[in-house]
């Protein structure tokens, strides 16, 4: 195999997708800049006005912005998670994937944190967190834990893509199509990058290495959010296996989130001869398998409350079973058994099945989030003066669900934008799985000849 030849092959075959923007891809950009503005008008008015314009008060303190964020950040870890663990073990099926885990972890740790933000009602004094932290607080680690996530990650990201800028250096040299500025951007980015044995080596080296170190800084990222809720004494988060609970939902949650961009990408860009069903049905089965534990985690959360026979666990209970009982329901049951029910069968581990079922997922999970975090704030541990029904009650407006919105139409405008840059499909993985395939032919022959 010429090397030269296929990478030439590789990015005529993949620079359609960087190049042509489809009446399709505009419109959706449309859409997605058009969330974004009027997002930006609920944020100047809540920055105007104060968080009267939402639904969170002195009781109920926290709202969807935190659910947003505990969801958005353990996608951030489970994404940093799986793609250490792809390219350590060097899977064959990490070269279709890979880039669409680095880009939902970077993306998600950068959206995340912005819900924090958005849920603090002075970010004129958001300057003391930084100058006079207290380091006996979880929320001090935490914002530790996810800063260092994030530059990791970033790193880790820039390192994966550096062998596929270097292939569009080349090939935009000879391409007078190309803008003068791409040629410069991919030039500047791939640091002088030419693939030689001694430079594919030691990248190699280095990216393996901090894949072993991104699992690490997940692990210790997911636990650290944990124990912001276990390290308190409200009912509902007092619990001892709140970290792996939180490490399998994250993991849940981000498999989910991962086959739904497959499903996306595969699609828009008909990539089906890298995305193919063997993805699906090995993401079925990982997410099979991730339910069943989830599924197990959270029947002990509340098994353990409900013949725990504590009056504020007991209080907990009646709150969900009745101001709560469907979106309990759901999220608890449907969100969980269904997609068990639908991976358990082998023959229903089609692309779409599987598809649907981590819809299903991802719906489930946000809404254990909600059921977390605001039903334990309205049932609080120690009983408060003002019980008018807007204070005790939690109910969202309109800015507070357009902010979350933004947030869902940042994170996929991104995304479509990084993929205008490099491809989904990493051009230098397909070479290397290629020259390593080629290799253990070379062997095979040289063994059934000496044979």
């Amino acid at each position: 195999m010429n090397i030269d030849t296929r990478k030439r092959e590789l990015v005529k075959e993949l620079s359609p997708m960087l190049e042509k923007s489809s009446l399709l891809s505009k419109i959706w950009i449309i859409s997605l800049i058009s969330i974004i503005l009027v997002g930006l008008y609920a944020f100047i008015l809540q920055l105007s006005n104060g968080h009267e314009v939402t639904g969170m008060r002195d009781n109920v303190v926290w709202g969807i912005y935190i659910v947003n964020f505990i969801f958005f950040v353990c996608l951030s870890y489970s994404g940093a998670f799986i793609a250490g663990v792809l390219h350590f073990f060097e899977t064959p099926l990490k070269n279709s994937i890979a880039r669409i885990v680095e880009i939902t972890t970077v993306l998600s740790l950068i959206i995340g944190p912005v819900f924090i933000l958005l849920c603090i009602g002075r970010l004129d004094r958001l300057y003391y967190l930084f100058l006079y932290p207290r380091i006996q607080s979880p929320i001090s680690w935490d914002i530790i834990a996810i800063l260092t996530d994030l530059i990791g990650c970033f790193v880790y990201l820039y390192l994966t893509f550096i062998p596929d800028l270097a292939i569009l250096r080349d090939a935009s040299k000879e391409n007078a199509e190309v803008p003068k500025w791409r040629k410069k951007m991919y030039k500047f980015l791939a640091i002088g990058y030419q693939d030689t044995p001694t430079q594919h080596e030691r990248l190699h080296k280095i990216i393996r290495i901090m894949s072993v170190m991104i699992i690490a800084m997940a692990i210790v990222a997911y636990s650290v959010l944990a124990w912001i809720f276990s390290l308190t004494v409200q009912p509902g988060w007092n619990s001892s296996i709140f970290a792996p609970y939180f490490i399998i939902s994250g993991l849940y949650s981000g498999i989910a989130v991962i086959i739904i961009a497959m499903y996306i990408i595969r699609k828009f860009y008909k990539l089906e001869k890298y995305i193919t069903k063997i993805h699906f049905f090995a993401g079925g089965v990982i997410l099979l398998i991730f339910s069943l534990l989830y599924g197990y985690f959270t029947f002990s959360e509340y098994f353990s409350r409900w013949f725990s026979h504590k009056k504020h666990d007991v209080d907990l209970l009646n709150t969900l079973f009745s101001r709560y009982f469907w979106q309990f329901i759901f999220a608890n049951y449907f969100g969980i058994l269904m997609p068990i029910a639908i991976l358990f069968f082998k023959k229903l581990r089609t692309v779409k099945l599987v598809t649907i079922a981590a819809i299903i997922s991802v719906l489930g999970i946000w809404l254990n989030k909600y059921l977390i975090v605001v039903p334990t704030l309205e049932t609080p541990y120690l009983p408060i003066q003002d019980t008018r029904a807007e204070f005790v009650h939690y109910s969202a407006t309109w800015v507070e669900y357009s902010l979350s919105l933004t947030g869902i139409a940042a994170f996929c405008l991104f995304f479509t934008l990084i993929l205008k840059f490099v491809p989904a499909i990493p051009m230098s993985g397909i070479i290397d799985l290629e020259k390593r395939k080629q290799l253990k032919r070379k062997k095979d022959n040289q063994l059934a000849t000496e044979l």
